[in-house]
């Protein structure tokens, strides 16, 4: 593939994403209007429904980032739709599984004995499968820095040099592509899980104080973009 037509496909699947992105932001911030203002009149079945539909619209957005990962997964891995501090904030293309937890302990409430007994679980759990995954991308780097494959490809001549580093890119594409479902799987999981576990109002608190943190580091991340802007600029 010509480099240009690389570079215009790269764009398009960028501008893409980004723009989902943003629509899916607004209709978040709907929802932690609903998760925040829910009546403590609401009966278990709507709350039941209100927090089925937040993990629905999360679902959304995992399923856009897999489209994204299949037209360009070395792009979701370093998203140009987020700005460098929620950069920061990323393991594997997205927050770890097991901020979960620490943001059930800051929300929540108290847990009953059994809450707490399998919540511990699952947090051995996700832990246990956070490494494992962690691992996989370890060893695909690894492959990557280890013989310099793309270099012997180049001399064994020009032409079917050029077949073999595309074969070496397309089998990295794979791989990388498919650790991100794993790590996107693993986070869906544990949100539903989390939710499973807590009650109905615990659930809506859940919820409302993630969506709280991702929105609030989404806000700093673009304070900071426009600070940093507006110095450059001189003013």
């Amino acid at each position: 593939m010509p480099l240009g037509t690389s570079t215009i496909n790269n764009e398009s699947s960028s501008n893409s994403f980004e723009s989902f992105f943003e629509s899916w932001l607004v209709h978040q911030e709907h929802y932690l209007d609903e998760l925040l203002h829910h009546s403590n009149s609401s009966s278990d079945s709507d709350l039941i429904d209100l927090v089925s539909r937040v993990l629905s619209h999360y679902q959304q957005y995992f399923d856009h980032k897999s489209i994204a990962a299949r037209n360009n997964v070395f792009l979701v891995f370093s998203p140009p739709w987020f700005t460098p501090f929620e950069r920061t904030f990323l393991w594997i293309a997205g927050f770890k599984p097991g901020l979960a937890f620490r943001i059930v302990a800051n929300s929540a409430g108290e847990l009953t004995a059994d809450q707490r007994r399998r919540m511990e679980e699952l947090v051995r759990e996700t832990k246990a499968a956070e490494r494992e995954v962690a691992e996989e991308l370890a060893r695909v780097q690894e492959s990557v820095a280890a013989p310099p494959i793309l270099e012997v490809a180049r001399r064994e001549g020009r032409k079917d040099g050029e077949v073999r580093e595309a074969e070496v890119v397309e089998g990295l594409r794979r791989e990388m592509e498919a650790v991100l479902g794993k790590a996107d799987l693993l986070r869906r999981k544990t949100a539903e899980k989390v939710v499973e576990i807590l009650s109905p109002v615990q659930g809506v608190t859940f919820l409302a104080a993630a969506t709280q943190l991702q929105l609030r580091i989404r806000m700093l991340g673009l304070q900071k973009e426009a600070e940093i802007r507006t110095a450059s600029s001189g003013w």
